[in-house]
């Protein structure tokens, strides 16, 4: 059964924060855009057709890391400003706007591309019951380093025990992995096969 705090709560916690950050980084965002445009690099964002809450699509946000050209190998299309967004996990920062439009939580499991609906178990569907996050259980156990299997077992987890609390503890432990500043390693990620 769904608390309180999922069914209703966590909405408005999300709507609230997010407007929160968006102003307090405003400064921020804006910087960002400018680099863009001094290191010449466009479009500016990437879109990305991710599956949501109940496995509806939806077009998730994020900083463009990568050149856009498809065709050149992945270690010449990026860039240095991608590779410092990635690191510092800024690129995610238009998410933010995913989350006042309903589309995303602060906290909950990745969104994943639509392309990986098919090769979901009817048990891994259920990461579907509740909102995709900008960060989750699986990001702060272990993120891209985790196999497949580990990650949707974190977001079976996130979903059976979401509560207020275990939104704060991810989010601290969030903030304190962006500020460790690791090594990127999601373009390593082995992409999920259904296995």
């Amino acid at each position: 059964m769904m608390s309180g705090y999922s069914k209703t709560g966590k909405v408005w916690f999300d709507k609230v924060v997010s407007a929160v950050f968006i102003f307090a980084f405003s400064w921020l965002i804006l910087l960002i855009l400018l680099l863009y445009l001094l290191a010449i690099e466009f479009p500016i964002l990437y879109r990305s057709e991710r599956m949501g809450k109940s496995g509806i699509p939806f077009t998730m946000l994020k900083f463009r890391t990568l050149k856009s050209n498809e065709q050149l190998p992945l270690s010449d299309r990026q860039f240095w400003l991608g590779k410092f967004l990635r690191m510092t996990n800024l690129d995610e920062l238009p998410q933010l706007w995913n989350v006042l439009k309903g589309e995303m939580s602060l906290v909950g499991p990745r969104p994943l591309p639509v392309a990986y609906q098919p090769l979901l178990s009817e048990e891994q569907k259920q990461r579907h019951a509740v909102l995709p996050g900008i960060t989750g259980l699986a990001q702060v156990n272990g993120k891209n380093n985790l196999p497949w299997g580990k990650k949707f077992e974190y977001d079976l987890n996130y979903v059976r025990e979401i509560s207020f609390l275990l939104d704060l503890k991810i989010l601290f432990k969030t903030f304190a992995l962006i500020l460790s500043l690791k090594r990127d390693v999601s373009l390593e990620e082995k992409q999920f096969t259904g296995e």
